[in-house]
């Protein structure tokens, strides 16, 4: 199904709305046919009859309601454009951040926030133009120039003739011209999302680049970028202006045509004048559709472009399966449980090895488990499994014998705490950026998971206690202290089992080392897996796992481990190097 297709069925879904803006919008066009008889029959009675004001004031007054009338139907046509366009926006908007949501982090792994942040905000607004005046005025460049035709041949067969002639110049025009300037359109959208994701990672990164001394090299890089975009910018408005200039003649020749035979038979005495003055009226009219449509192509075609980008992304096919909505039994989720996994493996789409490949282990409740492996050795694919982000490929994930696949999403999901590597906070205030807007949570427990995570004094020193803003990615904070409020996330949660994915990776070791007692306190009572970087963090753990490219090739305690001298004895002489 194409583009085109698929919004138009976008707009057939709000029911009553897009038809009613067609409707106004051809009344408000329509109403122009009758404005021009009434008009040109007071100045043919005022001229050539001699009529008097009082004669063709009654005349008059029905003129000015009909301007009104046209006046009337063009605001409740534009006021219903816009929320036409507003609605569609606000559902698309929703579906894409449902799907990225559903997407999850392997699919965000390979994309540019920045330019997904371009799509769901300038892509989404570039489609107003689409829904509001683009749509609406192809039906509209096809009644309105109908009715008129309708009016004009009965009244006089010429006219209606080059009427029907010339009006397929336009839209000929407009499309070998718009043939002209898709490619530059579809440019422009590519470096529009490659200036926002460059400038977005820019700024998340600016202190890092400047410790480094490259921001120089990056702003540069930047300046490009924005030139580049800046030359297919103006190579668009050339084309636009070109476009604009060509249906503009073309009209104005066809009007000049309309005009000139008219003339020539009115002075040969051929036609009466008020026939002939109102088919000058409307002929300009004939044709102000389909340039309206031409002017509003190009509008259209800019959210046609960005629309590609939207689909593209709502048609990512799903790491999950559909998730089951038949929520399981308060009585299995005991403190005692298995977690298995069973020949599981994993592909990556866009890899030709595996992320993991059969992968037999089992976590018992209450017990501490470490992941350990070089960089790409599958542990982090490994724990967005056990959340569900992606689904084996082969294999199972059992627990307590029954397939992980088949719990509800959310209801599996509460039984889980996650702490990842690095703190991902948010432009709101530190009770939202805790409780993650889950209005389930009191004040009194979001205090009472900050203090458990050690940050008690940090929330007494706030000006505003909880109500502080924390302000995008946490920059009022410290890497400890933005790792506490994730903490606090988990004692908030207080789910039966942890997962930590190398949460001490962003710290010195001062602040590893006090971080590790705060999360112990977490891991109390809970079953915890530990996605290690330093690996003197794992060996107090009851099991390691060792991967290596995709593999589970040991696992036993640290002791155990040690004595083999195989992989992870290698990796532990390794991390102490690097300490």
């Amino acid at each position: 199904m194409n583009k085109n297709t698929r919004l138009i069925q976008k707009a057939r879904s709000t029911g009553l709305l897009f038809p009613l803006i067609v409707l106004f919008g051809f009344l408000a066009g329509g109403l122009v046919v009758w404005q021009s008889w009434l008009l040109s029959d007071v100045i043919s009675k005022v001229f050539l009859a001699k009529q008097t004001l009082a004669q063709v004031f009654p005349l008059l007054k029905m003129t000015l309601l009909v301007v009104l009338g046209r006046a009337f139907f063009t605001i409740i046509n534009e006021s219903l454009a816009g929320k036409l366009a507003v609605k569609i926006k606000d559902g698309l908007r929703e579906e894409l951040f449902t799907k990225i949501n559903q997407l999850g982090p392997s699919f965000l792994k390979g994309e540019k926030t920045g330019e997904l942040t371009t799509t769901a905000l300038q892509g989404l607004d570039a489609l107003d133009a689409y829904f509001s005046q683009y749509l609406p005025q192809i039906l509209l460049s096809a009644l309105l120039p109908v009715t008129i035709l309708l009016v004009v041949f009965p009244m006089d067969l010429l006219t209606g003739i080059v009427f029907v002639i010339t009006a397929p110049l336009i839209p000929l025009f407009m499309i070998l011209i718009g043939k002209l300037s898709q490619n530059h359109t579809q440019r422009q959208w590519v470096g529009l999302s490659r200036l926002g994701a460059y400038f977005l990672d820019t700024l998340q990164g600016l202190s890092t680049l400047m410790q480094l001394g490259q921001s120089r090299e990056r702003g540069d890089k930047i300046r490009q970028v924005s030139e580049s975009y800046r030359e297919v910018t103006m190579n668009v408005f050339k084309i636009t202006f070109l476009s604009a200039f060509v249906l503009e003649l073309i009209s104005t020749i066809s009007t000049a045509l309309v005009a000139v035979e008219i003339g020539l038979r009115l002075l040969y005495g051929n036609m009466e004048f008020q026939q002939a003055f109102f088919i000058l009226l409307i002929a300009p009219e004939f044709y102000l559709p389909l340039r309206n449509l031409s002017v509003r192509y190009h509008a259209g075609m800019n959210g046609l472009t960005a629309a590609g980008r939207i689909f593209q992304v709502l048609d990512t096919p799903e790491n999950s399966n559909a998730p089951s909505v038949v929520e399981k039994d308060p009585a299995q989720l005991a403190d005692k449980f298995t977690l298995a996994f069973h020949g599981v493996s994993y592909h990556y789409p866009d890899s030709h090895e595996a992320a993991l490949e059969e992968i037999n282990l089992e976590l018992e409740s209450g017990k501490h488990y470490s992941l350990v492996g070089e960089s790409g050795a599958g542990k982090s694919t490994l724990a967005q499994l056990i959340m569900r982000f992606i689904v084996p490929e082969s294999g199972s994930i059992l627990f307590n014998d029954g397939d992980i696949q088949s719990w509800n999403l959310d209801q599996w999901r509460n039984l889980i705490a996650w702490v990842p590597q690095k703190a991902r906070l948010f432009n709101t205030n530190l009770l939202e950026n805790v409780r993650l807007h889950n209005p389930d949570y009191s004040q009194d427990e979001v205090l009472a998971a900050l203090e458990k995570a050690g940050l008690q004094k940090f929330v007494h020193n706030l000006p505003d206690g909880l109500q502080t803003p924390l302000q995008e990615g946490g920059v009022r904070l410290s890497g400890g202290e933005a790792q506490r409020v994730v903490l606090a996330r988990a004692f908030l949660r207080n789910a039966p089992f942890l997962v930590m994915d190398e949460p001490t990776a962003h710290l010195d070791i001062d602040l590893e080392r006090a971080f590790l007692e705060t999360s112990e306190l977490l891991q109390q009572g809970r079953t915890t897996l530990t996605i290690a970087h330093r690996l003197g963090t794992v060996i107090k753990s009851d099991q390691i796992f060792v991967l290596k490219r995709g593999r589970l090739i040991e696992w036993g305690i640290h002791q155990e481990l040690i004595s083999r001298q195989g992989e992870y004895a290698r990796l532990l002489e390794d991390s102490r190097r690097r300490e």
